[in-house]
């Protein structure tokens, strides 16, 4: 059970620290060197993390997803807010 938790723990963690990369990411052009960089700066601290937590690599496509999904997340609340006429 305590796996579980750890597990579902370091999802939300992977998914929430990408969210600001995904927003920041917004503002540069596809496959610049910032838009590369801002898709893959969240990966080592959420390698570091899941091996702190002592989780195998059983679970990196887990937090894969949750990374790719704060990435969307954080796309998105930037798409949004540059709709409604506010600078970004």
């Amino acid at each position: 059970m305590e796996v579980a938790l750890q597990a579902i723990g370091l999802v939300i963690l992977a998914f929430v620290i990408s969210i600001p990369c995904g927003y920041i990411r917004q503002n540069y052009s596809k496959y610049s060197f910032m838009w590369f960089l801002l898709i893959h700066l969240p990966i080592p601290f959420i390698v570091l993390l899941r091996v702190k937590a002592g989780l195998n690599w059983h679970f990196i496509p887990f937090t894969l997803a949750g990374s790719i999904a704060g990435q969307i997340f954080g796309g998105a609340l930037s798409r949004r807010k540059k709709q409604n006429g506010k600078a970004a």
